[in-house]
């Protein structure tokens, strides 16, 4: 029997033997690598997350809220997101992030070989590690599951993840899966978001240049910031134009236009800085009921009681107020410097700069240059020369007010590059609040609680409890009344002194005049002390203080007499709330923040609905309206009487003049406005309530309610006067139940 090789020559059989040798060889290493491959793959797969997850992936989503009409006025997020569909995504956006970071998008399975072979042989001759390449699908995983530390390790890990997306999602659930989660810079997440934070508009409304311009982002949101390096910004987004145009998704002539639009930007206005307050205790409720967590991931929407237009209104109105005080009281200096704390001027950051400013809004300057008849200042983005007419009420030059490296304080009265002005101001400390309210539904429409939010949180409107001064007499009156006394009642303001505990007590008036004989009308009108002190001392100061907690003060008050002339502490929410029993026909509706909060599914989690309860009669209500009413026409607001609108209201004033209150209200709303300092020191000879808070308010209703409807006051019922009644006390009062 003959063998395989028997007539072959010995060579010939030599050479098949060596090449079956090798060819089992190779088979034998083919075998090698590929259990190794699978090997390697099982051990970098085994700690991978499931992909399935992605089907109930829910991206961290920003939590909103939203004014009266819809109007979004506060965010809170840890990551800046709105998340979108594929379709809320322009296809200029979109051709424009494939061109540039994935050009095979739509037809690989996840991984680009030839990229990723092309990368890594670059990066091993250059001896880095591997990077770049990276498809969509690619960058999805690892943004989602894995580190953003560069190795073969997590490469091999987010092209097992990409593969295992592709097989599960559709390529455009891949592509807004991505476009909702990548970073943009400036703490934005996602086009959406980073379109509405960059041009101040939705995704679908942007243009061929703005497209390019955000899908430069991804590759490095901080080296290409567009707001830090405009220049950086610019040759990126060029490069994304170039690139749209080699893949024929664009015309020569629309990357020529492109090319040359300048980089244009309308950053979005921070939200949370229209009313700061207002939403920082929006944030303390909801973060103490569903959880920090849940409030800023969880998407939820807030539906609040704020009225835009009227915190806009009640913001410049605090802000002017303020301005006009300290011009009052002239040029006080004392600036902060801060080449003094060994800072460069080119370096230096306010925290007021981290808002864009507003036309005719207040911020603080850095002055950068100080000439004969000028200075320079730098707020934010922008510059602007003080000239001497900005500073003409302080009545000095500016060489001898200023120098390099001073904080300034200025109003904003142009804004646009190269054309931006302001004025000198000055922020001596002086503060205000301002609060209003709808008398008809109890909802906080504005809040103020001070002067600029980045320089200090504590909200003067509802955390600061102040002396209320003569703002406290209306309960007097109002207990009086509803005890069975007339306005028309007389009382005798005559030198007086009260027998206490703690020894005699002799008030006397704001104006230290006496004017015998008046009515309890009159004698709240001109707020006279004396007549005060002898209703609430004839009533019991017990008494007294149960009707200013009826009308829902809950601030201690304790049980001494002055308290009827406003010694004891409330906060201004409080009191101007409890005021707007008086229009209200005598029921108290409880302030309310909050009208409905949902989900992110927008199931409700929770609905507001108006707290009612009486306090007094109607006829007690309407009554005492009526002679607040006269406050305003003849007695301490008269200022106000030249508003064609029914109004009324108290003014009130401390001792010292460190307080500076005017509550009062049309039949529509009830708002409340206090001035002072917040180290309870002077404001300043005749800084009463009329002078220092009436204007402030005044300003505010003639917004808020023009063009508006404002009612009529329910006219008080038929009074039959009593043949000589009158109200009064001996010249030398019985003991009060206790005193200061």
């Amino acid at each position: 029997m003959k063998t395989l090789y028997q007539d072959l020559p010995p060579l010939e059989i030599a050479g098949r033997k060596l090449v079956g040798r090798v060819l089992f060889g190779l088979l034998v290493l083919v075998s090698a690598l590929v259990g190794a491959t699978i090997g390697l793959l099982l051990v970098y797969s085994t700690d991978l997350p499931q992909v399935e997850e992605l089907e109930r992936y829910r991206p961290s989503s920003t939590t909103e809220l939203y004014d009266g009409q819809g109007r979004i006025i506060g965010t809170f997020a840890l990551q800046r997101r709105v998340v979108a569909s594929y379709d809320d995504y322009p296809q200029v956006l979109r051709e424009a992030l494939i061109s540039i970071e994935d050009k095979d998008f739509y037809r690989h399975w996840g991984v680009n070989v030839w990229r990723i072979a092309g990368a890594a042989y670059r990066d091993i001759e250059s001896g880095g590690k591997v990077q770049g390449a990276s498809t969509l699908t690619m960058q999805l995983a690892r943004n989602l599951f894995l580190s953003p530390d560069r190795s073969f390790h997590r490469k091999i890990q987010e092209a097992l993840l990409a593969v295992q997306i592709e097989r599960r999602f559709t390529k455009s659930q891949i592509f807004t899966l991505y476009a909702n989660q990548i970073y943009l810079g400036h703490g934005v997440y996602g086009f959406e978001a980073a379109s509405e934070f960059y041009f101040s508009k939705p995704a679908k409304q942007l243009t061929l240049d703005e497209a390019a311009l955000l899908s430069g982002l991804p590759k490095s949101p901080g080296y290409y910031s567009p707001i830090n390096h405009p220049d950086r910004a610019l040759k990126r987004r060029n490069l994304v134009i170039n690139s749209m145009l080699e893949d024929g998704k664009i015309t020569t002539l629309q990357a020529i236009q492109a090319r040359n639009q300048p980089v244009q930007l309308k950053l979005q206005h921070d939200p949370n800085s229209l009313a700061p307050y207002f939403v920082e205790e929006i944030r303390r409720y909801l973060e103490n009921k569903y959880g920090t967590d849940q409030v800023h991931e969880g998407g939820l929407r807030v539906y609040t009681s704020l009225d835009m237009d009227l915190q806009r209104a009640a913001t410049q109105s605090v802000l002017d107020g303020l301005a006009a005080y300290e011009r009052r009281h002239g040029w006080k200096g004392q600036l902060e410097n801060i080449l003094s704390k060994d800072v460069i001027l080119a370096n230096y950051q306010h925290p007021d700069w981290d808002d864009e400013p507003e036309l005719n809004g207040y911020v603080h300057a850095l002055v950068t240059s100080v000439m004969p008849g000028s200075a320079a200042i730098k707020f934010g983005r922008y510059t602007a020369t003080l000239a001497q007419a900005d500073a003409a009420w302080t009545k000095r030059k500016i060489p001898d007010m200023l120098r390099p490296g001073d904080i300034v304080y200025v109003k904003v009265l142009a804004l646009a590059d190269g054309k931006t002005r302001v004025s000198l101001e000055q922020d001596s400390g002086a503060q205000g609040g301002l609060v209003t309210i709808d008398n008809a539904s109890g909802e906080i429409k504005a809040m103020v609680g001070g002067r600029d939010f980045n320089l200090s949180k504590f909200n003067r409107a509802t955390q600061a409890f102040r002396q209320v001064g003569s703002s406290f007499k209306p309960y007097v009156y109002t207990a009086a009344i509803d005890r069975g006394a007339k306005p028309d009642d007389t009382i005798l303001d005559a030198p007086v002194t009260f027998q206490t505990a703690s020894g005699p007590y002799s008030p006397h008036n704001y104006d230290e005049k006496f004017e015998g004989m008046i009515t309890l009308r009159r004698a709240l009108a001109q707020s006279r002390n004396i007549p005060t002190l002898k209703v609430a001392d004839g009533l019991g100061i017990k008494t007294i203080i149960d009707y200013a907690h009826r009308f829902g003060v809950t601030s201690n008050l304790p049980p001494y007499l002055p308290v009827a002339l406003g010694s004891g502490e409330i906060t201004l929410l409080e009191q101007t709330a409890a005021y707007s029993v008086f229009p209200n026909d005598g029921v108290r509706i409880t302030p309310r923040y909050i009208t409905k909060v949902t989900d992110y599914e927008g199931r409700v989690l929770e609905e507001d609905f108006p707290d009612v309860k009486d306090v007094v009669s109607a006829n007690t209500a309407r009554i005492m309206t009526s002679m607040l009413r006269e406050v305003v026409l003849h007695g301490t607001a008269m200022a106000a009487a030249s508003m064609k609108y029914p109004l009324a209201g108290k003014t009130g004033t401390t001792n010292d003049f460190t307080d500076a209150w005017f509550i009062g209200f049309s039949p529509t709303m009830t708002t409340g406005v206090w001035v002072g300092f917040d180290e309870k020191k002077s404001l300043g000879a005749r800084e009463s309530g009329a002078r220092a808070a009436l204007p402030l308010w005044m300003d505010f209703m003639k917004v808020a309610l023009a063009g508006k409807d404002p009612g009529e006051f329910e006219a008080p019922p038929p009074l039959v006067p009593n043949p000589a009644q009158k109200v009064d006390t001996p010249d030398t009062a019985p003991a009060a139940e206790e005193s200061h």
